[in-house]
């Protein structure tokens, strides 16, 4: 169906008012970025998108009724579910489904504070970890030039959606199916790394194929919400560093592995003791990365409310089998109750009392490096004490089958 005169003049005003949305918020555009948000429509890429109806995801189109209101969606400054339990929104029945969000189109604003944070130049060679939509890689061969850009997907479906969506809009950066914390074309190496799904810490691949100056712009988180954006800029003895953005993020984690389902922990039997505080307290952004900073890699956390309409949390660490259950209760300070050789409340409550007092630090006043072997998140103190948290690896996990030795289009 051809675009209508009216159709046309509504896309460029709804592309203007996103453009003005971002700018009035934490990201003030360059008028180059602001010239990509312009000229780089969003709707290709996101045609069919998921809503929310009570627990249920609802695939969207614009040909569900009413075409105005789903243009306004795809224009807003929110972040568009594509994706719920491996079910892609074009692929789903109209009745939906119910489970776990596993990609989207990420928020506009958080889109233009990484790439305000990255620095493309006209040739930069960008690799883009996460190709999700399409929509982050046409951005960025619009300000690097689409032969300068290579994006790469874990999901087949995704780059084979991604692609076609990209040259409908006139760019044809090369589009890659493998996994992006470890898979390159050839020998190349990068001015501009950027993620667009989370990591626990720096793939060393990355930083490996970083040239000297350039700079990597990464989404590090795990089991809380609320995680961390780091920017690091490659220096010339081969390691990194840089700073924590300000924006808080909780991108979906980068898949490098075949998924191996954790099965639910045991429920806790073991000693109990009053907590401190209460686990809601990992609910609140502004504290939840620092929490994370002291907690194990490969902890699993699921919250909800007990019969009582009360918070209940509880911590898995699988590697040892450690389970700890947090209850907020009708009166009186929330019980812990734990099983397995270790407290995992414990840690929470020792940073929730280091934050307050170092007077409840921001992101941005934290430090990154990295080196080929240690990764370290750091903050000093107004009185110059240097507090430093490493970023422990993932655990290994043993491989299923061969794994290609590099990535390959599909």
């Amino acid at each position: 169906m051809t675009p209508t005169v009216d159709d046309a003049q509504r896309l460029i005003a709804a592309r203007v008012a996103l453009t003005q949305q971002i700018d009035r918020g934490s990201a003030v555009l360059s008028s180059r970025l602001a010239g990509a948000f312009l000229n780089v429509p969003r709707h290709p890429f996101v045609p069919v998108f998921y809503r929310r109806h009570g627990d249920r995801f609802v695939p969207w189109r614009r040909t569900d009724g009413d075409a105005e209101a789903w243009l306004d969606a795809v224009y807003s400054d929110d972040s568009l579910i594509t994706e719920v339990a491996g079910i892609h929104a074009e692929d789903a029945t109209s009745e939906g489904l119910s489970g776990v969000p596993t990609s989207s189109s990420t928020a506009p604003s958080l889109m233009a504070d990484m790439l305000d944070a990255l620095d493309v130049r006209e040739g930069d060679e960008v690799y883009e970890a996460g190709t999700g939509t399409g929509y982050n890689a046409a951005i960025l061969s619009f300000l690097a030039g689409d032969r300068h850009v290579t994006t790469v997907d874990r999901t087949g479906a995704l780059t084979a959606k991604a692609r076609p969506r990209l040259g409908s809009v006139g760019f044809d950066p090369l589009v890659l199916h493998g996994d992006a914390a470890r898979d390159f074309p050839g020998d190349t190496t990068y001015d501009r790394i950027i993620a667009t799904a989370s990591v626990r810490r720096v793939p060393p691949a990355w930083l490996a194929r970083l040239r000297p100056g350039g700079i990597m712009v990464v989404p590090l988180k795990g089991a809380l919400a609320g995680g961390m954006v780091a920017r690091l800029t490659k220096l010339p003895d081969g390691t990194a560093a840089g700073h924590i953005l300000h924006t808080p993020a909780a991108f979906m984690p980068l898949k490098s592995a075949p998924d191996r389902p954790v099965p639910p922990p045991p429920s806790p039997d073991g000693p109990c003791a009053d907590a401190g505080v209460s686990a809601r307290v990992l609910d609140d952004w502004t504290f939840s990365f620092f929490a994370e900073l002291h907690l194990p890699p490969g902890l699993v956390r699921t919250y909800g409310t007990n019969d009582e309409g009360l918070h209940v949390t509880t911590l898995h660490d699988p590697a040892d089998g450690s389970v700890t259950r947090v209850d907020d209760r009708p009166e009186g300070p929330p019980r812990v109750t734990r099983r397995g050789p270790r407290d995992l409340w414990e840690p929470v409550e020792r940073a929730h009392r280091l934050w307050e007092r170092l007077n409840r630090p921001r992101r941005e006043w934290f430090a990154i490096e990295a080196t080929p072997a240690e990764q370290n998140v750091r903050y000093t103190a107004p009185d110059g004490h240097v507090h430093r948290w490493r970023l422990s690896p993932p655990k290994a996990v043993r491989a299923t089958g061969p794994r290609p030795r590099t990535a390959s289009p599909d």
